[in-house]
């Protein structure tokens, strides 16, 4: 007869471990008392104090009286994070601009600053210049060290050190970005592809909050799938998965730059969105946004004039509904911007014609909750994550 002996947990190993569960509840899900930090991690008050105390004398929280009071006596304190405590780089470069923002511990934007690229210009020695200027004016403001970055680009990104793959619509090729940020910042650099940190986004502080299987499907110039199943990203080989806008679905469709014919992007990125309004293909987005707007206060004409789009639209993400079965798909970027009727008829269409959304009791469709900055709250959480882990060491 044999037995099995099952070792709890060294001291040391728990300590990190309830350490780093109360710095990350307090990072995503914002300021709260002891109490409801023992409540909600399954921890009993005198280790919710050693811990709290350890955060607080390392300068990573601090404790406050909350600003709104009720009821008689005195109030429990607040465990907040510290802001300045650690503080990250955000870039998102896009086709048409580059975005930066300087997050602090639990999610603060403390700074941020853009710059517009020209039509073709986006040259990546310009660029990575442009972000290692911006770098020195952000952190310079705050006068606060930046320990970590995180870039988030539209194109294929190898995970394991930051190369550039292929970002066609940048024009871009085997670019060692995360390379080249690592050496110019002095600092961990991490690079994604746009719509795996739009992903990262909504689940940690958008409309995704709390949903363990969602995709978040982006379209601009291009269109893009981020995937996280089980709570975790899908990454594929090397981390490339995401690229959804070439799923080819009209073979006799228009040629796609990626070499076939009939992309999915091809029939709802932006240049198809253009052609669907009669607009100039060369709009500037402030412009498109503009348009969707004025449509959206006509819903029979936006139904109208979005018809076609709203049939391929519709068409490519019962198609990953069906391949990824998520139970929530949160769409960015211009699928966001779209009017409530379309986005209505297309979240119909994935429960009705989804094989998979009707066996998971529907998908839901819905929109970002984090406009334009998805990206940028993606790779700022993506440069948080290693700084959480070694912050519990």
């Amino acid at each position: 007869m044999s037995s099995t002996i099952t070792e709890g947990a060294r001291p040391d190993d728990a300590r990190r471990h309830n350490r780093g569960a109360v710095l990350r509840r307090l990072h995503l899900d914002g300021p709260c008392t002891r109490a409801v930090l023992a409540t909600e991690l399954g921890l009993n008050r005198s280790t919710i104090k050693a811990v709290v105390d350890g955060l607080a004398d390392s300068g990573l929280v601090s404790e406050r009286l909350p600003s709104r009071r009720s009821g008689a006596g005195r109030p429990s304190l607040l465990v907040v994070p510290s802001p300045q405590a650690a503080l990250v780089l955000a870039v998102d470069i896009r086709v048409d601009r580059v975005a930066m923002a300087l997050f602090g511990l639990g999610g603060e934007i403390l700074g941020r600053l853009s710059w517009r690229l020209r039509p073709g210009a986006a040259v990546p020695r310009d660029v990575i210049t442009g972000v290692l200027e911006s770098a020195v004016v952000l952190a310079s403001e705050l006068s606060l060290p930046v320990v970590a970055a995180g870039v988030s680009v539209p194109g294929v990104v190898r995970h394991s050190d930051g190369l550039v793959r292929d970002a066609p619509h940048l024009g871009w090729v085997d670019v060692p970005l995360g390379e080249q940020l690592t050496a110019g910042l002095r600092m961990p650099v991490t690079v994604a592809n746009d719509a795996e940190l739009g992903a990262l986004a909504e689940q940690t502080r958008g409309v995704a909050r709390g949903v363990a299987d969602m995709m978040f499907v982006a379209g601009d110039v291009g269109v893009g799938g981020g995937v996280i199943l089980g709570g975790r990203a899908i990454r594929g080989a090397s981390g490339y998965l995401g690229e959804l806008g070439h799923m080819v679905v009209r073979p006799d469709g228009r040629e796609c730059h990626c070499g076939c014919r009939g992309c999915w992007e091809t029939e709802v990125g932006a240049n198809a969105l253009c052609r669907a309004l009669n607009l100039p293909l060369n709009i500037g987005r402030g412009e498109l946004y503009a348009e969707l707007r004025e449509l959206g206060a006509d819903p029979a004409n936006a139904l109208d004039r979005l018809a076609d789009y709203t049939s391929w639209l519709g068409l490519g993400l019962v198609n990953v509904v069906n391949l990824l079965a998520p139970r929530l798909v949160v769409l960015g970027d211009l699928f966001a911007a779209l009017p409530e009727p379309v986005l209505e008829v297309v979240g119909t269409r994935v429960r009705e014609r989804s094989i998979v959304s009707r066996a998971v009791e529907y998908t839901e469709v819905a929109r970002s909750t984090l406009s334009r900055d998805a990206h940028l709250v993606g790779a700022a959480e993506a440069a948080f994550s290693p700084i959480l882990e070694a912050a519990v060491s």
